[in-house]
């Protein structure tokens, strides 16, 4: 990648993408991207005290999607590790709402937990989400410097043949906090900005998320995120020890880290064990363990309505919990598992992206999404970016390699050029006969 485009920090691109106000990206004055400037309104601040039923549906159907998704995904794994951020491919699809044609936004809205829920609310309530995880609250009271382990980056990416169509691009920016930038999918570069934007806001965590770009596609969805924390309890390193872990496909050593006393958070029922491990500045993650050793349909289960049933019946327990330290990255492709959970914002022959760019009907081409994350005795990092591209119905058919051999009877036309014309035919004919 070259430097000119390399230098740009993550503070001055994040920056960009929420205010517009680099309006482009040179290489060597080539221009590789060129931004949308546009002013986003404030995120919804949920007031405590005061209920939003429908923000409060799209927040629990967010979740059931994710373990959906993940279940689905997870199964395509078989015994090999499993990772996904279902949130970072939930929003673009939230976003898509807006979109997405009416005959096909109710089934949308059905996969993503949402049924019977506007699209105006769907936005409104993911302001609120984001409001919440960004933690504005906190800065707002502590300012500025007050640190937030999460960050969430959405960008919509537009061919430069194309113009994103602006009532998309403002609930984009508004509840959605989405850059819109503009690109040349033919070019190398396009495809560097991308992985750019991806490196930057994942702390280089991933920079490769795209190795080619379609060149007939009209435009890419990005989301990006990054969580980093510390424990508010931290493990002890002197009492990691080293032991047996139990394989699908064998034993292996691993090193486990112990955590023991009393009134530690715990849940346990006929079905499995349950830990949530805090974070400093909140959140946590919870550790679940399967008693039967079946964690596909664990995985399934807490889609319907058993994680919640874990999250409210966590009580103060004396006792011990050993955990691997562990750290694994995935490579999704998300399109199959998409399409057999019910998004129909993949069929070239419906095209119900009618709302994304002006002047095409689109459907979604491919989605992919690469994730890593590290836990270990200080706390966890984790990042992941999804990325859906978006098709036209214009697209041309893929070409194969052709012979071409007039060794048989032929025609010829012969054409002028002309302003009104163009390709004026001045001769026709059939050789039979050289």
């Amino acid at each position: 990648m070259k430097r000119k485009i390399a230098v740009l920090t993550a503070v001055a691109l994040a920056a960009a993408l929420l205010t517009g106000c680099i309006e482009e990206f040179r290489s060597d004055d080539k221009l590789i991207a060129s931004m949308e400037t546009v002013t986003a309104a404030p995120l919804v601040a949920p007031v405590y005290g005061e209920r939003d039923a429908a923000a409060e549906t799209v927040a629990q159907g967010a979740n059931a999607f994710a373990f959906r998704l993940s279940a689905a995904l997870a199964a395509e794994q078989a015994e090999e590790n499993f990772l996904c951020s279902p949130y970072s491919v939930w929003m673009p699809l939230a976003a898509l709402v807006n979109a997405t044609d009416e005959a096909n936004k109710p089934a949308l809205l059905e996969v993503l937990g949402a049924a019977g829920i506007s699209a105006e609310d769907v936005n409104r309530a993911v302001s609120r989400m984001l409001y919440d995880l960004m933690n504005l609250r906190g800065k707002e009271y502590m300012g500025e410097d007050y640190y937030n382990p999460l960050r969430i980056a959405n960008l919509l990416l537009v061919s430069e043949k194309w113009q994103a169509n602006k009532d998309f691009v403002q609930i984009f920016a508004d509840a959605y906090r989405g850059g819109v930038m503009r690109a040349d999918f033919s070019s190398k570069e396009a495809v560097d900005v991308v992985n750019l934007w991806a490196s930057e806001h994942t702390e280089g965590l991933i920079d490769n998320v795209l190795q080619e770009l379609d060149p007939y596609a009209i435009a890419l969805l990005a989301n990006a995120i990054y969580f980093s924390d510390r424990w508010s309890w931290e493990f002890d390193e002197e009492s990691t020890k080293t032991d047996v872990f139990h394989a699908p496909n064998g034993d292996a050593e691993a090193d486990f880290m112990l955590r023991e006393g009393d009134q530690l958070p715990y849940f346990e029922d006929e079905r499995a064990q349950a830990m949530p491990l805090s974070f400093k500045t909140g959140g946590a993650m919870y550790i679940i363990l399967p008693k039967d050793g079946d964690t596909l349909g664990l995985m399934s289960a807490l889609g319907e309505g058993y994680f919640s049933e874990i999250c409210n019946g966590i009580n103060g327990r004396t006792g011990k919990l050993l955990l691997p330290r562990f750290s694994m990255e995935s490579d999704l492709k998300l399109a199959d598992a998409l399409t057999a959970l019910g998004v129909p914002l993949f069929d070239a022959a419906t095209a119900p992206l009618t709302g994304l760019v002006e002047g095409e009907a689109a459907f979604l081409s491919s989605a992919v999404q690469k994730a890593v994350i590290e836990v270990n005795e200080k706390g966890t990092t984790a990042a992941a970016v999804t990325v859906m591209t978006a098709a036209g119905t214009a697209m041309p058919a893929p070409t194969q390699p052709f012979e071409m051999n007039c060794n048989r009877p032929f025609v010829f036309v012969l054409c002028g050029n002309t302003y009104d014309g163009g390709s004026q035919v001045l001769f026709t004919g059939i050789v039979n006969r050289p």
